[in-house]
């Protein structure tokens, strides 16, 4: 049984997204910062989405305002800065926390699957990435400051895998 399944996340429009209606796809999963030195990263996470979509990727940004409060703005900000500012197509998400006692579900699960760095299990920055393969399973954990050029390989061996 795939535990992704039973979770649910809302869209940054605030309409419920259940992760089962994924199933089968491969995902990139991303706590994204609309003030961040890696904001720059959605241009790249954008092209992985234009490049792999139609093969099965999935890329889905999790806006976060727990580092350095680099995202203090509204869902409907924070989704007219990445369209407006890096074209921004894949599915941004509503704001979530991804550490501490108020942690998304999703983010408890992925940690747990992926460890960080010397086995962490919190997320150390945004633009930390996780990658899930079709069977719902966590395949890597890449860290902050891997571009997402890096990642192009890892996730053409998921999407035929």
């Amino acid at each position: 049984m795939n535990m992704l399944d039973d979770l649910q996340a809302d869209r940054i429009d605030g309409t419920p997204l259940a992760l089962s209606e994924l199933k089968g796809r491969v995902l990139l999963i991303v706590n994204t910062a609309s003030a961040c030195g890696f904001t720059p990263q959605f241009a790249g996470l954008e092209k992985l989405h234009q490049t792999y979509a139609s093969q099965g990727l999935s890329v889905l940004g999790f806006p976060c305002n727990q580092f350095g409060g680099q995202d203090p703005g509204s869902d409907a900000e924070i989704g007219a800065f990445c369209q407006k500012n890096y074209g921004v197509s894949f599915q941004m998400m509503h704001k979530i926390e991804v550490n501490g006692d108020h942690a998304h579900p999703l983010y408890r699960w992925l940690c747990a699957q992926a460890p960080g760095l010397l086995g962490s299990k919190a997320i150390k920055w945004n633009f930390t990435k996780f990658l899930v393969g079709r069977d719902g399973q966590v395949i890597r954990r890449y860290a902050p400051q891997d571009a997402p050029a890096k990642l192009a390989k890892d996730i053409e061996q998921a999407l035929a895998g």
